[in-house]
């Protein structure tokens, strides 16, 4: 990728020798003007590109950084399941206690 060679304040200062048959100052004053509101545009949109491709590397960076923490629970797959196959019986128990105190409460009755 080359380089940027000049800038908008480069263009502005430029100044070209006169000929007897040269161009129009007015006219390369104007065109020179235009190129330069151009080029000033051009460097704000280089700018604010290479600050998002900043950002974006950062917040990858930062995706990259929690996704090993998910692979990690990713391998801790039985002991995940281990778990919830825990709490699963946990409630039958706590079923087992609500409803049979229902049960027993409706024959008394």
């Amino acid at each position: 990728m080359s380089s940027i060679v000049f800038t908008a304040k480069d263009i502005f200062e430029q100044d070209f020798g006169r000929e007897v048959r040269g161009y129009s100052k007015v006219e390369v004053d104007e065109f020179l003007d235009d190129v330069i509101k151009d080029y000033e545009t051009y460097a704000s949109l280089v700018k604010s590109l290479r600050l998002e491709i900043a950002e974006l590397k950062e917040e990858l960076l930062k995706k990259n950084q929690v996704a090993p923490t998910q692979s990690d629970s990713l391998e801790l797959g039985s002991t995940t399941s281990m778990t919830n196959f825990d709490i699963l019986k946990r409630l039958n128990r706590l079923e087992k206690e609500v409803f049979g105190k229902q049960i027993v409460d409706n024959s008394e009755a």
